[in-house]
This record gives C-alpha cells, sequence and structure tokens, in this order.
C-alpha cells in the first residue's frame, strides 16, 4: 500500500446509492512503500539463467516494529477490487495460498477493498493455515450512510468486529488507521487501539498514510508497529517528507505499497493501455494518463537496463530496490496471477552492491516522473503535515 479531508469531498452519498464508478472515485480509497541494508534474500543469482522468474526464492523474515513477517508480503485489494474487476474467487483463493506455500506469511487488505469482499476472500484463503501468518487490515472509512473519514474511537470499536468476523479470525495482527483522521485527535485513535490490543482482538498498531508528526504523536500513547505509505523507485515522498526517517527513529516498520509504481514498473503499461474508470482507480491519475505513460519510459528503460546486467525482470528490480533500502521494509506487491506472483517473489534473490545502488540512484536522478501520486480529492485526505 497505503494518504488521503478524504471526504469532504467524499461525498454524501451512501454506496448503495452510488454507482460502481462514483462510489470509487467519492471512497477514494485508493490503497490502499541509498543505503544499502543487510541482504533480504538467501541464495545467488549471478548462476540463474532465463528471465529471473526461474529464480528460487527461499523466504527471509523481518520485524515491523515487535512483528515478525516474511520479507515480502502480499496486497490483496488487487484481487477484489479497485485494478479492475473482481478475479474469479476459485482463483484468487489460489493466489493467496500459492504465497503461503512459497513463504509469505504476511497479507494485507482492508475493510473497505470491496468493500468487505476482500477481507471475506482473504479470511477464507487464509483460515486453514491462520496460525502461521499475520493479517494485516485496516480501519478509519464509514462505509454505512454517509462515506467518509470516522476513526472515532466508538466507531473503531464497533467495525473491529466486522473485520474480525470476515477475516474468520479472533484478532488482528496489524491494525491500520486507514487514513488520518482530522477531526480525531489521534491520541483519541491510539487509546482505543490500545484498548482493543487489551482484549486481545488486536495485537499490533498501524498507521496509513501519516505523517511524521501524526506518526510520534500516536507512538508515545501507543507503540506503532508500522506505517504504510505508497513508496517505490518512481514514488519518493517517504524520503523527502521525514517518514522514513521518523520510522527509523522510533523502530517502527515500514510497508510500501504500490511497491511496482501500481504496476507501471512492471513495464506492462504503455500509452496504448485502457483503464476502465468503472473497475481501476489508477484511470483517473495524472500519472496514468496515456501522455505520462508514455513520458515515463525512460524509468523503465532504465530498469531494462539493470536487469539485463543482474539478469531480472523490471518488476524484481523495483521490489529487490525497495527491500536494500533498509532491513525494515517489506512491500506487498499485489497481483491475481500465479505467474505474476512467482516473479515478484524471486525479487528476494536480487542482491545489490553498495555501487550497484549508488549507479542506479544516479541514473534515475536524470530522470523526470511526470504526474502526480494521486488525484487532487484523493491527496486531500493524505496527512501531508509535517
Amino acid at each position: 500500500m497505503a494518504r488521503e479531508n478524504l471526504c469532504t469531498a467524499a461525498g454524501r452519498a451512501s454506496p448503495r446509492d452510488v454507482g460502481r464508478r462514483d462510489f470509487l472515485a467519492k471512497t477514494a480509497l485508493v490503497m490502499a512503500v541509498a543505503t544499502s541494508g543487510p541482504s533480504p534474500w538467501t541464495g545467488a543469482s549471478a548462476q540463474t539463467k532465463g528471465t529471473g522468474t526461474q529464480r528460487i526464492a527461499s523466504m527471509t523474515t523481518r520485524r515491523l516494529g515487535q512483528l515478525e513477517v516474511s520479507a515480502m508480503g502480499a496486497g490483496c485489494m488487487s484481487i477484489s477490487a479497485n485494478y479492475g474487476p473482481p478475479a474469479d474467487r476459485n482463483q484468487a483463493i489460489n493466489v493467496i495460498r500459492t504465497a503461503h506455500e512459497k513463504g509469505v506469511t504476511f497479507f494485507d487488505t482492508a475493510e473497505v477493498y470491496g468493500p468487505y469482499t476482500n477481507e471475506d476472500l482473504v479470511g477464507e484463503a487464509l483460515a486453514p493455515i491462520r496460525d502461521k501468518v499475520a493479517i494485516a487490515t485496516k480501519f478509519g472509512i464509514n462505509l454505512e450512510g454517509t462515506v467518509g473519514l470516522n476513526s472515532r474511537p466508538k466507531h473503531l470499536k464497533k467495525v473491529v468486529e466486522g473485520s474480525l468476523k470476515r477475516l474468520r479470525t479472533d484478532r488482528i495482527d496489524l491494525y491500520y488507521q486507514h487514513r488520518v483522521d482530522p477531526q480525531v485527535p489521534i491520541e483519541d485513535v491510539a487509546g482505543a487501539i490500545k484498548d482493543l490490543i487489551k482484549a486481545g482482538k488486536v495485537l499490533h498498531f498501524g498507521l496509513s498514510e501519516a505523517s511524521p508528526r501524526t506518526i510520534r504523536r500516536a507512538h508515545a500513547v501507543h507503540p506503532v508497529a508500522a506505517v504504510q505509505t505508497e513508496y517505490s523507485l518512481m514514488e519518493r515522498d517517504p524520503e523527502r517528507n521525514g517518514v522514513l526517517q521518523a520510522s527509523e527513529e522510533l523502530g517502527i516498520g515500514f510497508v510500501p505499497w504500490g511497491p511496482v509504481g501500481m504496476g507501471y514498473l512492471t513495464g506492462k503499461l504503455d500509452a496504448r493501455t485502457k483503464l476502465d474508470p468503472k473497475t481501476d482507480l489508477r484511470s483517473g491519475f495524472d500519472r496514468f494518463s496515456p501522455e505520462n505513460l508514455a513520458a515515463n519510459m525512460p524509468i523503465i528503460d532504465l530498469l531494462k537496463r539493470f536487469g539485463a546486467k543482474k539478469n531480472a525482470t523490471p518488476a524484481q528490480l523495483a521490489l529487490s530496490w525497495l527491500l536494500a533500502q533498509k532491513p525494515w521494509i517489506v512491500p506487498i506487491p499485489g497481483t491475481r496471477n500465479v505467474d505474476h506472483f512467482n516473479e515478484n517473489l524471486a525479487a528476494i534473490t536480487v542482491a545489490w552492491t553498495p555501487g550497484e545502488l549508488r549507479e542506479i540512484k544516479t541514473a534515475f536522478s536524470q530522470i523526470k516522473v511526470h504526474g502526480g501520486r494521486m488525484n487532487a480529492e484523493q491527496m486531500q485526505a493524505v496527512d501531508q503535515v509535517i
């Protein structure tokens, strides 16, 4: 994932009373993550031949605060919503279970994805292995009646019950505030989470799209285990706005959503790509206009040049670059395709030397990224106060 006064403009309509396109636009529930850290991979890639998807990945773990998870997680949103129509349910369950078979123990969802349907899918897929995985979900969007931000403690303690039921579990491993609610002091939110942790319904507290100031205030009430924000080779705001710095200072893990540029860094999108405005949020983002899809191709060219030297695909380069930034970063790429999942997972075998990280940093600094992160309405809900 994964920065959204979401919903002053989020409208006054119930999701039951508006069309799919209108609901997606109004809720603005988008996704919604250079110094080399310790290597997160095992195995050598130099002797591997082929496209890079044939690498044998040996998963290691990382820590988000005190929560230990696989070095790469699985973002489940796109299986059910926001990047196209929902996948076939059997296919979706197969992808999630295959991820676990390959070593993934960290699965990310939210009540708003669908809404509700993604939590239900994740719950069914992981029920047989519940004690072997960590599930992250999110609260903070009012989905009944008037759509908008709502992190009032009373609301939080109500909606957690729905998430627990849909996820078929008695506890949520990591519970994120999906977007910071300017009408509710973050201390009150942290206090409500603290109560849920005492009750055993939540194990760890997370924030999504929160500013450094908000992170520090929340952490002073109850330890924040993870911060989720869009971060990728082409979206570098966390490096500039102090979020990564605050996370490091406080011992908080960082979970990049959109780690392959919302799909752009796979190299499979170009000016001819058609995104359905009824089912795909990216259709309303300036970065995904035909003009900007074409204008940003130098980024893909750069990844392909490095990939040729490192025997890796653009997606693998993008993910392994994130893993190499800090040992407490856990990307959550999402896909509904098992082959694409295997390609993503092989990124943990792609090692970077300090020299290579400097080289790509220098090369990327000469490239202009065209188009902003999200549309203006959705960016209003990103907590950008530093």
